[in-house]
């Protein structure tokens, strides 16, 4: 453990009091209304805290990356909640999908990457997962990085029943870093999946 690692001083288990969980919306997503009360940094609880949390599910992510081109796969589609905060809300990023409650992530991210790219990985693996908003949503996303022949990606794709309408794109991964650093790429799960490539060719390509 190095010296300046930050420990974790309370857990959920024992340090947080769920005294009342109440459905305030049930559509496509659900909201939760939870009462509750948590230790304090200075010691001593709190007084009952009401907070909402969009129980929206978890989700996989994966990033289709080829090593021999050093490429990867992006797709394009519309995302309504963007309207208003940036100039298109037609978003390029990384492939990914809601994991049902008895699915397994990695058959997930298998499933994903065909319905929306039309590929197949020939290795899929696992790097990390980590919360999406967690100011006010349960959802976690797993990562994967999945090695494609990027050659194969090409055309529309989706689930017309989901109305889904997916573009593929094929980009060199400099260029897709250039789209990251000014701003063309601007989704959370894109931009942390592109740097963790950053950091880590070394691995994906040895």
């Amino acid at each position: 453990m190095k010296n300046n690692e930050i420990l974790a001083q309370f857990n959920a288990e024992t340090d947080v009091e769920i005294i009342d969980i109440k459905t305030v919306f049930k559509g496509f997503f659900q909201v939760d209304e939870y009462q509750f009360k948590h230790k304090l940094f200075d010691g001593g609880w709190s007084e009952v805290v009401s907070r909402e949390v969009f129980e929206r599910g978890n989700a996989v992510v994966v990033l289709p990356y080829d090593p021999v081109t050093h490429q990867v796969v992006l797709i394009e589609q519309i995302r309504l909640p963007a309207i208003g905060t940036t100039n298109s809300v037609w978003l390029l990023e990384l492939v990914a999908g809601m994991i049902a409650a008895d699915e397994v992530a990695e058959e997930v991210a298998h499933r994903e990457l065909m319905e929306e790219t039309g590929l197949s990985a020939t290795e899929m693996h696992f790097v990390n997962s980590f919360l999406a908003t967690p100011g006010g949503s349960s959802e976690r996303f797993y990562f994967y990085w999945a090695k494609v022949d990027a050659s194969k990606a090409q055309g529309i794709h989706g689930l017309e029943y989901e109305h889904e309408d997916i573009k593929v794109h094929v980009v060199d991964f400099d260029v897709a870093m250039d789209m990251v650093n000014n701003g063309r790429i601007d989704n959370a799960s894109t931009v942390i999946g592109l740097q963790w490539l950053a950091l880590n060719l070394d691995k994906v390509t040895s």
